[in-house]
């Protein structure tokens, strides 16, 4: 579809609706809110237009009561204002509804990344052959971590689904009623979730969404490439899950919460067999055929609602090929095609629904280690040689009990890894297998985790974990290449590697990255870390999996999945694709059924086009190498004289709002590492609230700063065409600006020219400023656009509408920080006003942290 025609689109289907629907929004009869609908483009214009001016959130706040209102009262305008929150929130879910039901219609199935569009582009260069082949063995999973960057609970979720469905039939009555339902129903919960609550809420999207979207999308690939494809490769799309297994920062998550997860899984994958099962023995109801459903049925309801182990998975899938093959050669082959949808999904989904994972950060870990080697073994750990370490961790079996030790980290660690291996009999062992690894930076942070199952009575043969160092700040990417050496070649953990096909995960992250050395420099960092991972692992014959940790923004790694990775190249492995997805990225991305399986598809596409074609811009020359090391180090040199000036932490903890996040009732985990401490430091923020606030300011410093100032320094030296040819013929640099051109466009620095006259911070500001009007100016100039994501037009266009939804949400947000800043009575107020204006920024940005 080109340009114009999308944009013609978007306006029929999304701006045109949202007008109609939002008058009609505006008429309902809400308790107390009847006149907001009418107040509100008031405020609006008061924000639009005094913002530039340099008004100050008071000012412009006092004067839309003054000109709009009779209220003086400073109670009764908090109230009118939290109203107005309120009501913005749900235009904000509105507007989700009506752009959401309108994907399908602006996302043709030819375009681009999808399947139909890859299976023509590979049958006209004749490379079908080589997508069968690299289709043996590929896979694709996304993994749902518990990251708290959304607060949508059940109830919401539920009139979202339904909401988009009206709008689609432009059902205008159920509609009416539905906004009504959503004017009534709360958004904010007044206690903070459970890790296992949070559980329950993904795996809603699990049972609605994937269940359905991935087993049609397994019967796509089938009728592209065969049946075989997926018979061979039952686990080409899979599934991974956070919620109750991770621990990193988080207390909250116990073995006990681990078990209740794992149980839910398992249930709600059989609960969806057992109703599909329903639909099919309306179907299948041939003699023989018929009793087998029957019996299958019983079993799956005495597992999900009495606890047997009636039929394993093996069993149920040895029963559907009996029926399968009663189809086949007594009944003609009737309704075949239904079986074998219920036989890929089984075989997918098995008795887990989604990995599973085990993650803790490696400071507990060394805690743990050193508390079992002062009582198990008399020694200190820090005081024993290196080579002592790995005898020890690798070498000696133990059984210890948790009852024998005071510390609840090591308590519960024994308590979580002793049940592991009753975990993995009930889900099966793709139900739970992967131990990741925080903050890895040496050959130790693995090896305890592999001590750590041995010193829990198992043997090295029962060992089937994949033990995964995640890699996330500089130090630990600079050193990854060395320790993965070391490590092949320990005889021990090589023989472990070799027990799980020879094969070692690695996870990078990308938040910590990004937050630690600057948004080029983490980016190019990982990439090359990458390189140098795949080539050290070919040389020790070990096939590497990369698992990327990336958040919603481009400051966390997010931004445009399909580009980013169809634009490695050969040097980096391409065995899977996995990747983390959080909060708004899992409602915006992968939330209803047409998103989910267009984006799915990208990944797909996208890894079989690393393998398959080979184009130019995928590869990166070695005079490019340079010109990205030297941006590297240029915008990481200004990026850490920013993280080094005595007002940065400051500037965050006092101007924004971090430290309200924690006030949100949004996620289970605490929002700082490191506990309570008098003075907030860098290193203890955590990536999501540290990049949520500068996208609540509205400066999204993290996902450019320093690259203006990089591009410049070419450009002052007469270099500026090199930058040019880089952007046009490296697709790795042309994501690399795209994504970070997406957080300038949800940058508006009006909001907080105020903050120019601000004795205290007046200086900072102007850094933030005059490094966006820099990295804005130079990216327009290197590639030709202009205005920021030219070429993403239906993206700027839902960036715009959202930003002008939200403008007078973020002018409540800064007129109540700013109150609390020059000091109140009311100080519980305005907290309370900062922390409810939150929500409707995060969900209306969809990736803001």
């Amino acid at each position: 579809m080109k340009q114009p025609q999308q944009t013609e689109k978007f306006r029929q289907l999304v701006q045109n609706k949202y007008q109609i629907y939002n008058s009609l929004f505006m008429s309902l009869p809400y308790d107390k809110m009847s006149n907001i609908g009418m107040l509100l483009p008031f405020l609006y214009e008061e924000s639009r237009i005094k913002f530039p001016e340099g008004k100050t959130p008071i000012e412009i706040i006092d004067a839309f009561f003054e000109n709009h209102t009779k209220i003086t009262d400073e109670d009764k305008k908090a109230d009118l204002l939290f109203r107005i929150i309120q009501y913005i929130e749900r235009q904000v879910v509105l507007f989700d509804s009506i752009e959401d039901a309108a994907f399908s219609s602006l996302h043709e199935t030819t375009e681009a990344g999808t399947l139909t569009q890859f299976h023509q582009v590979a049958e006209e260069r004749e490379k079908l052959e080589g997508v069968a082949e690299k289709l043996k063995d590929f896979a694709v999973k996304v993994v749902f971590t518990a990251h708290p960057t959304q607060f949508y609970s059940n109830n919401v979720q539920r009139i979202l689904y339904d909401l988009r469905s009206a709008i689609k039939s432009d059902s205008v009555t159920n509609i009416d009623l539905l906004l009504q339902q959503l004017g009534l129903t709360p958004f904010v919960s007044h206690t903070k979730p459970t890790p296992y609550d949070e559980a329950l809420s993904i795996i809603y999207y699990l049972r609605y969404v994937y269940y359905d979207t991935l087993g049609e999308l397994a019967q796509k690939v089938k009728s592209l490439y065969g049946n075989e494809t997926i018979e061979n490769n039952p686990h080409l799309i899979q599934l991974g899950f956070w919620p109750g297994g991770d621990r990193d920062g988080n207390p909250y998550v116990t073995a006990e919460t681990t078990k209740r997860v794992a149980d839910e899984l398992r249930i709600s994958i059989l609960k969806s067999y057992y109703n599909h099962l329903k639909k099919l023995r309306k179907k299948l109801t041939f003699r023989g055929v018929s009793e087998r459903m029957t019996s299958i049925s019983e079993k799956l309801y005495e597992m999900i609602f009495h606890g047997k182990d009636s039929m394993s998975h093996e069993e149920l899938i040895a029963e559907l090929l009996l029926i399968k093959e009663d189809i086949q050669n007594k009944y003609n082959g009737l309704y075949l095609n239904y079986i074998n949808d219920y036989i890929d999904r089984v075989r997918m989904f098995g008795y887990h629904f989604a990995s599973l994972d085990i993650r803790q950060d490696s400071s507990k870990h060394d805690l743990i280690i050193r508390e079992i080697f002062q009582k198990e073994f008399g020694l200190n750990y820090d005081e024993i040689s290196d080579e002592a370490r790995i005898e020890f961790l690798t070498e000696k079996s133990l059984n210890i009990d948790e009852n024998d030790y005071e510390t609840d980290v090591t308590i519960d660690t024994i308590k979580n890894v002793k049940q592991l291996r009753e975990l993995q009999r009930r889900n099966g062992e793709r139900g739970i297998h992967r131990y990741i690894i925080s903050n890895s930076e040496s050959i130790f942070d693995v090896l305890i985790v592999y001590a750590l199952f041995k010193y829990c009575g198992y043997q090295d043969d029962e060992i089937n974990f994949d033990i995964i160092p995640l890699f996330e700040t500089i130090n630990g990417l600079n050193g990854s290449e060395e320790t993965m050496n070391t490590l092949y070649n320990l005889p021990v953990y090589r023989k472990h590697l070799e027990r799980r096909n020879s094969e070692q995960g690695i996870m990078l992250g990308f938040s910590d990255g990004t937050k630690d050395g600057g948004y080029v420099k983490a980016n190019w960092e990982i990439y090359q870390t990458k390189e140098r991972l795949t080539a050290v692992s070919d040389q020790n014959e070990m096939k590497v999996v990369f698992f990327d940790g990336r958040g919603g923004p481009p400051a966390r790694g997010g931004g445009k999945t399909h580009q980013f990775y169809a634009a490695q190249g050969k040097t980096i492995a391409n065995h899977r694709i996995e990747l983390t997805i959080q909060g708004q990225t899992i409602t915006s991305v992968f939330g209803t059924k047409d998103q989910a399986k267009f984006n799915f598809e990208q990944l797909i596409s996208a890894g079989l086009k690393n393998s398959v074609f080979m184009d130019s811009k995928m590869e990166i020359k070695e005079y490019e190498r340079q010109l990205l090391d030297d941006l590297a180090l240029l915008s990481y040199k200004k990026y850490a004289d920013l993280k080094s000036h005595p007002q940065f932490v400051p500037y965050l903890e006092n101007m924004s709002t971090l430290k309200f996040y924690g006030k949100t009732n949004i996620g289970s985990r605490p929002t700082k590492r490191g506990g309570p401490k008098d003075a907030l430091v860098f290193e203890d923020l955590r990536a999501i609230p540290f990049v949520g606030s500068w996208s609540q300011l509205k400066q999204n410093v993290p996902g450019y700063y320093g690259f203006g100032t990089a591009i410049k320094t070419f450009v002052d030296q007469g270099r500026k065409q090199e930058i040019i040819d880089l952007f046009n013929h490296s697709d790795f640099f042309k994501t690399l600006v795209q994504n970070s051109m997406m957080s300038m466009t949800k940058t508006y620095f009006p909001l907080t020219f105020y903050m120019k006259e601000n004795p205290q911070y007046s200086e900072f500001w102007t850094l933030l400023y005059d490094e966006f009007l820099l990295s804005k100016q130079m990216m327009l100039e290197i590639t030709g656009y202009n205005i920021l994501m030219q070429d993403e037009p239906i993206s700027r266009l839902s960036v715009e509408m959202r930003e002008k939804i939200v403008l007078p949400l973020l002018a409540i947000q800064q007129y109540a920080l700013q109150k609390l800043q020059e000091g109140t009575d009311k100080e519980e107020m305005y907290s309370a006003m900062v922390t409810r204006s939150l929500f409707g920024n995060i969900n209306a940005s969809r990736n803001s942290a």
